[in-house]
């Protein structure tokens, strides 16, 4: 029964992700308040989970000819190097303190959301 309750957190955040409204922030908290999966793990879970949201995205997107090839290698060459460069410096922190970046994370993006929603700016 508790492999429903992931598979349930996994949809949940699979579809909000899809609307744009951060699922991967939504299955993170999902596994660490209601499941009692450490931080580290939420989130190497999210990563992996979000492989297969990507690679789909992108066919769309290169479908629908919204890829410009030529700004590609500069993309995939700077997210695999912050990606290490995070992977590294997560490894070297407590769940807690990752915790507490994760919350001052969302904390200032709620606030970056409000300001811009109320600036008129956002799309």
């Amino acid at each position: 029964m508790e492999f429903l309750y992931f598979v349930l957190a996994g949809l949940l955040g699979g579809v909000l992700g899809g609307m744009g409204m951060g699922g991967g922030t939504v299955l993170i908290s999902l596994l660490n308040i209601f499941y009692s999966v450490g931080q580290h793990n939420a989130q190497a879970i999210n990563l992996v989970s979000f492989i297969p949201m990507a690679v789909v995205a992108l066919i769309i997107h290169i479908k629908n000819k919204l890829v410009e090839f030529k700004d590609v290698i500069f993309i995939i060459l700077s997210g695999l190097l912050t990606c290490v460069i995070g992977c590294v410096i997560a490894q070297q922190i407590t769940g807690e303190i990752l915790k507490k970046i994760f919350g001052g994370f969302l904390i200032l993006l709620s606030i970056f959301q409000v300001v811009f929603t109320f600036l008129g700016k956002t799309e």
